[in-house]
């Protein structure tokens, strides 16, 4: 598995500068982030931020993400036509020799958290989600925001968007996703692109929006679905693994040869449907980090793999889950782990 990071682009605290120091980084992890959902990423702007990177001794392994447009997600009369921008962005994107790209299918939000900063026993703190709390939140009220959210909507128009989705039932939904990937999977094979889906995070329905990437059977249907080794995953350790009823080891199972981008994050079980992220270490999170990374070598795969959302810690502050010094140590922890499984 090649270590990689994410990076957000020019704006992003953490400087390429910095990530090259981390032993054995290899990748980069990044998207063009100013062009709207639905519009072709323009290939000079793709081959701009790949030699950004070049210049700093990485490489721009995987896109995460080129989002779906919602109206592909509703299966609005328009599909066909942000459909048709998705296989042009995917054509850009293999001509400059980008092979991996992340994207999900979660109805409005992207990953949702009830706190940015809970405290942590040890000082440090991290993400968090609390099912309670939740329930509380009103997402109109544009007080919860989160890193990778689209913030274009306006609140009229993220009502309209939503009173949508409660029309939309998780069979349509995943229907409509079946749809968009019997269009692009043709074009990804052609062009030798993986398609990797992040699961939905947390796996389980939230605001009254449907959810359908959550577990093992779900990923089954999908294959099932649309059987091409291009139609892969992202497995996200940190979401599946939210949920204590999936079982990781299956879900790596289910998914064979078709991990195509691995997150390792750990996150430790606070109640039902609650939990907080933590360290990457296997003595600080409810999943098995080890045991993970044994799986996914004894099954191949040697997809890029980057420490997902780490804690701040030594004072740090920025990106909520984002910051440098966490995510350091968590690729240094990962890399000793499969250091010591090649031997």
């Amino acid at each position: 598995m090649e270590m990689s990071f994410r990076w957000y682009g020019a704006d992003d605290p953490v400087t390429l500068e910095h990530i090259r120091q981390i032993p054995q980084m290899k990748g980069i992890v990044s998207a063009i982030y100013d062009i709207p959902a639905g519009d072709v990423w323009p290939y000079d702007r793709i081959v701009s931020l790949r030699d950004e990177i070049a210049a700093h001794g990485m490489t721009l392994n995987v896109i995460e993400s080129v989002p779906v447009h919602e109206d592909i997600k509703l299966g609005r009369g328009n599909r066909d036509a942000l459909i048709e921008n998705y296989q042009a962005t995917i054509r850009n994107l293999s001509k400059a020799g980008i092979k991996t790209v992340c994207y999900n299918f979660m109805p409005v939000f992207d990953w949702t958290r009830t706190a940015l900063d809970a405290a942590l026993e040890d000082g440090s703190n991290a993400l968090k989600y609390d099912e309670a709390a939740a329930r509380d939140i009103d997402p109109l009220s544009g007080e919860l925001t989160l890193p990778g959210w689209d913030l274009s909507y306006q609140t009229d128009d993220l009502k309209a968007i939503m009173d949508a989705y409660r029309e939309i039932s998780e069979t349509q939904l995943f229907e409509h996703l079946v749809y968009f990937l019997e269009r692009i999977i043709p074009v990804a094979e052609a062009e030798g692109v993986r398609l990797a889906i992040h699961p939905d995070d947390p796996p389980w329905g939230i605001f009254g929006l449907p959810r359908i990437i959550t577990g093992a059977d779900a990923l089954r249907r999908l294959f099932e679905a649309v059987p091409s080794p291009n139609n892969g995953i992202t497995f996200c350790m940190g979401s599946y693994g939210s949920n204590p009823d999936n079982d990781l080891y299956e879900i790596i199972d289910a998914a064979k040869d078709r991990i195509h981008f691995v997150h390792a994050r750990n996150v430790k079980w606070t109640g039902d449907r609650s939990f907080q992220e933590t360290s990457h270490s296997v003595h600080d999170g409810s999943l098995d980090m080890v045991g993970l990374l044994e799986k996914l070598a004894a099954n191949g795969v040697t997809s890029p793999i980057r420490p997902d959302h780490g804690r701040m810690i030594w004072g740090e502050t920025g990106r909520p889950g984002y910051g440098l010094y966490d995510r350091a140590l968590g690729a240094t922890y990962l890399n000793g782990i499969l250091d010591t499984l090649r031997r």
